[in-house]
């Protein structure tokens, strides 16, 4: 029950901000004296003051010869005149029997900004950080009116501290400050980056008046102005390079928590398609230019923590590399196809001049290929070592066993010994055989 009670406080506290605003915001005057504003398709009175009672008077309309199809007098004298449109508007007069003038009034015909059966929403209204300390806001009607229309601008911060909730719990309310020399549109200064703001502009016109609530978050809407500055020149002796630099725009205060990062675009003019380069300097070097064409160059910039979205292009700025002298003919005869192939050949320029990448996420993907590398390599050495101690274990092993060849040595030894014994024995000298042969012939 109380969470409901809360929301349908939070609900009716914002339609009566919404309704307040739009009550201060209709005012009693809206041009010259003597001006009446109509709504198309509806009936229109129009009084005859000074007319008194009972008496006839006449109504004429300045540069037409009648009155509008339909219109008639009332009481009191004043002109009815039945589903008025646009057609209706005019300078009309009220004169009395003598023709002496009696009342003059214009008629000015149009649409309320919230015609009925319309639902609130209506103006358009979008907001912009152009830095991490304003942000402006514009807005546009969705209905054409046909009537003079005012704007009342005004904020309020949702995210509060606990000292602000205790002074107000709706939130500081100020003017989104309106500049006449740009209508529709309104800026609020000194606001807080990590904040959140509800944005009300009420639109109002002599008919009736309509609003729209917006709610906006400054990392969200954060779009910085395009680089100034940009520079493009071509570097001596090295056909295939252009150097490029740029200011961070000015009305980027430079601060070291709030850095900006760069998009670099360029092709050739000849071409349609664009090389991209993203950097967090402020100059660059072009390396796969094409010799002796001329080139357009563009930068934008962005928060470089990925806040908002990217600053439109500047403005585009032209420069051809130089030309080398070694392919002067041979460029004069090359195809455009020819000349896409340049683009993968490495420069050939003399002591081409350092390139300047400082990229961190390049840094990081190349110290994380290293790391990988020697994981392997390291790897790739333990393993050897490994196999290498186990066959040198196994090899000292054997080395600790008596071999084979040595016990028949042995024995081979040991049968010399034995003949000895018989040395006159008729089969030893008829024939070597073994002792028990010996012993079967004897």
């Amino acid at each position: 029950m109380r969470s409901r009670a809360r929301g349908l406080g939070r609900v009716m506290v914002c339609l009566a901000a919404a309704l307040a605003s739009a009550c201060l915001a209709v005012p009693e005057g809206w041009g010259e004296e003597g001006v009446q504003y109509g709504q198309l398709g509806t009936d229109v009175t129009l009084p005859c003051a000074g007319a008194r009672p009972g008496s006839p008077v006449q109504w004429r309309r300045a540069g037409a010869a009648a009155l509008p199809a339909g219109s008639a007098v009332r009481h009191h004298g004043a002109l009815l005149l039945p589903r008025a449109g646009l057609a209706a508007a005019g300078a009309y007069s009220c004169h009395g029997e003598d023709g002496a003038l009696l009342h003059a009034v214009g008629l000015v015909m149009g649409e309320p900004v919230q015609p009925p059966g319309y639902l609130p929403g209506v103006p358009f209204v979008s907001c912009r950080a152009s830095d991490y300390e304003n942000f402006s806001c514009s807005w546009t009607s969705s209905l054409e009116t046909f009537l003079p229309t005012r704007y009342i601008t005004t904020y309020r911060k949702k995210s509060l501290t606990g000292e602000e909730k205790r002074r107000n719990r709706n939130g500081p309310v100020g003017p989104c400050l309106q500049d006449p020399a740009h209508a529709g549109t309104c800026t609020v200064h000194k606001s807080e980056f990590w904040s959140s703001y509800r944005m009300n502009v009420t639109e109002v016109n002599p008919l009736g008046s309509s609003f729209r609530l917006l709610d906006i978050t400054m990392q969200a809407i954060i779009k910085p102005d395009p680089p100034e500055g940009l520079v493009v020149e071509p570097v001596p002796r090295a056909p295939r390079r252009l150097q490029v630099s740029w200011r961070y725009p000015a009305s980027w205060p430079k601060e070291p928590h709030f850095q900006l990062k760069f998009r670099l675009q360029y092709r050739p003019v000849i071409h349609r398609s664009w090389s991209v380069v993203e950097t967090v300097n402020l100059s660059e070097v072009i390396t796969d230019a094409f010799a002796g064409l001329e080139h357009v160059v563009q930068v934008s910039a962005k928060d470089f923590l990925d806040a908002g979205n990217w600053s439109e292009w500047s403005a585009e700025v032209r420069a051809t590399p130089v030309r080398d002298p070694a392919t002067v003919v041979s460029e004069e005869t090359t195809t455009d196809t020819s000349l896409e192939s340049l683009a993968e050949e490495p420069s050939q320029a003399p002591n081409p001049e350092p390139i300047n990448r400082s990229d961190p996420l390049e840094k990081t993907a190349i110290l994380v290929s290293l790391s990988i590398f020697a994981f392997f390599i390291l790897a790739t050495i333990l393993v050897i070592t490994i196999l290498v101690w186990f066959r040198m274990r196994k090899h000292s092993k054997d080395e600790t066993k008596p071999h084979n060849f040595l016990v028949a040595a042995t024995r081979l030894k040991a049968l010399p010994k034995q003949t000895e014994m018989l040395p006159n024995l008729p089969c030893w000298k008829i024939s070597p055989s073994p002792m028990a042969d010996m012993c079967r012939d004897l």
